[in-house]
């Protein structure tokens, strides 16, 4: 049955050799939606929503997915990678708290304009972290910074 969804697994195989020889496979899954490259691997221990929303984010931060466009319906996304759609709404809801999509009754998930700020914001994080390394600030000491910043 064609779907909206393009999809295919990769298994990537190691061999490991010691006084017997053993064969593991690790399944990675991933699903080509759109222009839209999600990987979902089962056997991580990074939870698969949590995985999602790292996949989607990746792909609206670089711009593959414009402002405007629609994710597809988190049904349609859950029977695609097999997962549960509440899975699937999980994810969805993060990329909502983050500001990344905007859920609308009706029109499903939709990325919004934030992706676009991002890059602003990616060159001033550039910036700041050039001039943390120049004064020789830890990476802890510049997160505590931006976390007091965000707090105000």
């Amino acid at each position: 049955m064609p779907s909206r969804a393009q999809s295919f697994l990769s298994r990537d195989e190691e061999v490991g050799f010691g006084q017997s020889t053993a064969v593991w496979l690790v399944l990675v899954i991933t699903r080509i939606i759109g222009r839209v490259i999600i990987r979902i691997d089962p056997g991580s221990a990074t939870p698969i929503f949590e995985q999602l929303v790292r996949a989607v984010r990746t792909e609206v931060l670089a711009g593959r997915v414009a402002a405007g466009e629609r994710l597809p319906a988190a049904r349609d996304l859950a029977d695609s990678l097999d997962v549960n759609a509440h899975t699937v709404l999980h994810a969805y809801q993060t990329l909502r708290d983050e500001g990344l999509i905007e859920l609308r009754r009706g029109r499903g998930a939709v990325v919004t304009n934030a992706a676009a700020d991002a890059e602003a914001v990616r060159d001033l994080a550039a910036g700041l972290v050039a001039a943390a390394r120049e004064s020789g600030l830890a990476a802890d000491t510049v997160f505590a910074i931006i976390r007091e910043e965000f707090d105000r």
